[in-house]
């Protein structure tokens, strides 16, 4: 018997062995214990109320069972018990862990879940820029707005209040207007869905989304927030440096309310140097460098010429991973043997592009519109110059697995008028509402700059560079090329994917809403109706 067939007995062996192993031994060994969950907190309160000698209601206790796991050989629920039984003590280990050690990751295990009520659409994006939370988020989109707006405290202390009071009235009025107008014109331009009781609320969403683009970013909103407390303290102390005074309230409001609960979590929330003062300096020196090397026209001209075959409507392809395919290609190669990467990668170098084809077919065949494609499709990346509307801004936001960077809102940029207000004749007085209010924003910006875009609306713009993987621009595909998305972030990932698919054609193959699906599957795999 030659060594060969002695290694693949051996291995057969020990496999054997495994499986016999993994049948007797492993339903015996493996526990999972229910270490806990969150609660509302009114219960939490009477529970107190009830038993106050309980004074283990704390996610302290948990983090600091999960700290001890490392170095504490009892088993986890025993420590948990522990933990319980003496609070201070588990405080005590929370912070020489977490601030003494520096294992920050334990704060992660205390969770927290907010009610955010009464604070300014602008406070939201801000919020909303920490990507490791969980928000929902009231929906302009599907809930007819009242009048409630939010007033800066920069702008009472200017005397400009009552200017910045009656545009934002001006702009409601408008927006109940137009969703009067608008209603009628999208049940008569979708009888057959019109006809259904059931559909009639997406017909009035439709309305409501179109309506809300001349409502501005002082407009009130509330949200759920679900964070844990290492996310928490970082929130707290960037928001204690900003330059808005609504996110400095809001970070004291905050912590007063969590602190109490979790004080051996939460400790550096004083504004750091870095925080406060990186971005005016930034301003500063970005200010200077443009002044000083300012392109002349022509040179401006022969740029834009250049960009022209990587731009599509609002976006531009600034920057793709060279041979995005193959490296996608070479890493599911990778996973699923054990050659090594440069071994993977010489191979599709020998490779046709019908082998490709067939390689990535293998990779998609089970795939649904359901599924998320595998993991190997992060190695290939894009980066996107968009320039985009509040409304879009507010859906391109929730994707947090994505690298997101804005300027702050630009009434240079134009604004974004939806199709359905040209339509309904009602573009006109749309414009004139809009130029009132750049001339408010213009007048707040000469005092408080940093106010300013409280007054903007969802239709005033920005522009912001956006980088994916192909694995996320599928995740993006999906929900937002969907018939039921909004057409303005439709319009913009339509876009986005076109120029994608000049640098990454195969891999892009299935990157359709959920409802293009099984079309697109049917055209990749129509061999199979031959074979």
């Amino acid at each position: 018997m030659d060594v060969g067939n002695m290694h693949l007995i051996k291995t057969l062996s020990m496999d054997i062995v495994r499986v016999v192993f993994s049948q007797t031994r492993s339903p015996l060994m493996m526990k999972i214990l229910l270490a806990g969950y969150n609660l509302d907190y009114e219960t939490i309160r009477e529970l107190q109320a009830a038993r106050p000698e309980l004074r283990n209601l704390t996610p302290e206790t948990i983090s600091a069972a999960y700290a001890r796991i490392s170095r504490d050989p009892r088993p986890v629920h025993e420590l948990r018990a522990v933990a319980r039984e003496e609070v201070e003590k588990a405080r005590q280990s929370n912070r020489t862990i977490v601030f003494g050690l520096g294992h920050s990751s334990v704060a992660e295990h205390a969770v927290f879940n907010i009610d955010i009520l009464g604070i300014s659409r602008l406070l939201v994006e801000e919020i909303q820029r920490f990507r490791l939370c969980s928000y929902t988020e009231k929906s302009q989109r599907y809930i007819l707005l009242t009048d409630d707006f939010v007033i800066p405290e920069e702008i009472r202390d200017t005397g400009l209040e009552e200017i910045f009071r009656e545009t934002v009235r001006e702009q409601n009025s408008l927006y109940h207007t137009l969703y009067a107008r608008l209603l009628p014109h999208v049940l008569e331009k979708n009888p057959e869905m019109a006809a259904v009781p059931e559909k009639r609320s997406t017909l009035e969403g439709w309305a409501k989304e179109d309506a809300r683009y001349i409502v501005s970013l002082a407009t009130e909103a509330q949200l759920g927030m679900t964070l844990n407390a290492r996310g928490l303290e970082l929130l707290l102390r960037r928001f204690a440096a900003h330059p808005l005074e609504e996110c400095r309230a809001f970070s004291q409001h905050l912590y007063e309310k969590t602190f109490e609960i979790a004080p051996s979590l939460i400790r550096y929330t004083e504004p750091t140097p870095f925080d406060r003062d990186t971005p005016t300096a930034l301003r500063r020196m970005t200010d200077e460098l443009i002044a000083r090397h300012a392109a002349g026209p022509e040179e401006e001209e022969r740029n834009s010429e250049n960009r022209k075959d990587w731009q599509r409507g609002d976006v531009r392809l600034i920057d793709a991973s060279p041979d995005a395919d193959d490296r996608i290609l070479a890493a599911l190669l990778h996973t699923s043997s054990r050659a090594p990467l440069d071994r993977c990668r010489n191979l599709l170098h020998r490779m046709d592009t019908v082998e490709k084809i067939a390689l990535l077919k293998e990779a998609f065949r089970f795939l649904s519109e359901h599924d998320a494609v595998q993991r190997e499709f992060e190695y290939a990346d894009l980066t996107f110059e968009l320039t985009l509307s509040a409304s879009c801004f507010a859906q391109l936001k929730r994707h947090r697995m994505a690298t997101l960077t804005v300027q702050d809102y630009n009434p240079d940029l134009s604004v974004t008028i939806p199709p359905a207000i040209i339509e309904v004749g009602m573009e006109s007085a749309f414009r004139e509402v809009i130029d009132r209010t750049e001339a408010i924003y213009r007048q707040i910006a000469q005092t408080v700059p940093q106010a300013a875009p409280y007054i903007l609306t969802n239709a005033h713009r920005r522009r912001a560079i956006l980088k994916v993987n192909a694995r996320e621009l599928y995740h993006m595909a999906r929900l937002r090329l969907d018939a039921h998305a909004q057409w303005d972030i439709r319009r913009l990932t339509g876009n986005m994917l076109t120029l994608a698919r000049k640098v990454m054609p195969l891999t892009l193959l299935l990157a359709t809403g959920k409802d293009g699906f099984a079309a697109a599957y049917g055209t990749l795999f129509s061999d199979r109706q031959q074979e």
